[in-house]
C-alpha cells in the first residue's frame, strides 16, 4: 500500500484577472521507504506539489492521501493533526529558534504535540548520532555552521518518526560539501530508519542520491527515472543532467 497518493492533482492561482495553472493533472504515489526527488525547470510546479503533498495547501481539484488519510475529508484542525503526526519538513532556510539549543530545537515537534521529551531520550540520542551532532546538542544556532543547522532541521523532522519527510531545496542554502552531507544523511535515514523521503531540488547532484527521480514541466509529470541500484552517483548525475537539458530545450 502506498504511504502517499496524489490523484489527478490540479492547482490554479488567481492573479488579478489571470488564472495561473501550477499543476495540471498530476498522478503520483510513493511507497514506504522510497527516496524520491522531484525536479523540473523554474515554474514547473515542484514546490507547489510538495506543499500540497504535505497538506500546507489544498489542490483546486484532485485527492491527496497521506498514510491512509484523505486530506479533502478533513477539516482544518484535522489536517493540522494529520500533518503533525505524519509529515516532517525540511526547508532551504533552517527555521531554527535562535534562543534554543540544537537539542531543544529538535524536541519542539514533540512539545507541540503535547509529548514529554524525556520519554524520547533514547530516540533523540539515536537521531543526534545519525546526523552527527551528539557533541553539539547544547549549541545554539549561531554557534553552528550552515550545514550543522540543516542537520538540526533534519533531526527535528525525524524526531516524531513521521510517515514522510518532505524536503524543499534542502541543499539550496549550503556549500557543496555541506549539501553532499545532507543528501547522504537523507539517504541514510531511508536505509537505516526505513524513512520515506521526498526532495524537491533544482540541483541534479542532490537528485542523484534518490532512488527515483520525477521530472515536472508546465505542471505535469513528463518523465521518471529509476536508476539501477548498482549505478554510481556520477552515472545517475549524467542521466539527470541530460534529461533536464532535454526538458529545457523542448518547446
Amino acid at each position: 500500500m502506498s504511504i502517499l497518493e496524489a490523484k489527478q492533482i490540479h492547482k490554479h492561482y488567481q492573479l488579478g484577472q489571470h488564472t495561473i495553472l501550477a499543476l495540471a493533472g498530476v498522478d503520483f504515489s510513493v511507497e514506504k521507504g522510497d527516496f524520491v526527488a522531484i525536479m523540473g525547470p523554474s515554474g514547473s510546479g515542484k514546490s507547489t506539489l510538495l506543499h500540497l503533498l504535505g497538506g500546507l495547501d489544498t489542490p483546486t481539484e484532485g485527492e491527496i492521501t497521506i498514510a491512509g488519510k484523505q486530506l479533502s475529508k478533513l477539516n482544518e484542525y484535522e489536517t493540522t493533526i494529520a500533518r503533525r503526526h505524519n509529515v516532517g519538513f525540511v526547508f532551504q532556510f533552517f527555521n531554527l529558534i535562535p534562543t534554543l539549543t540544537a537539542e531543544e530545537n529538535i524536541q519542539l515537534p514533540l512539545i507541540i504535540d503535547g509529548k514529554d521529551p524525556r520519554k524520547f531520550t533514547e530516540h533523540l540520542d539515536r537521531i543526534l548520532d545519525l546526523v552527527g551532532l551528539a557533541d553539539r546538542r547544547d549549541h545554539k544556532p549561531d554557534q553552528l555552521s550552515g550545514g550543522q543547522q540543516q542537520r538540526v532541521a533534519l533531526a527535528r523532522a525525524l524526531i516524531t518518526e513521521p510517515a514522510i519527510v518532505l524536503a524543499d531545496e534542502p541543499t539550496g542554502n549550503l556549500d557543496s560539501k555541506s549539501g553532499t552531507s545532507i543528501m547522504e544523511l537523507l539517504q541514510q535515514s531511508c536505509r537505516e530508519l526505513n524513512q520515506t523521503v521526498i526532495v524537491v531540488s533544482h540541483d541534479p547532484k542532490a537528485a542523484a542520491y534518490a532512488d527515483r527521480v520525477i521530472f515536472l514541466r508546465d505542471g505535469v509529470i513528463v518523465h521518471e527515472y529509476r536508476p539501477v541500484a548498482s549505478s554510481s552517483l556520477s552515472e545517475r548525475l549524467q542521466v539527470i543532467m541530460s534529461t533536464m537539458q532535454d526538458l529545457e530545450k523542448s518547446p
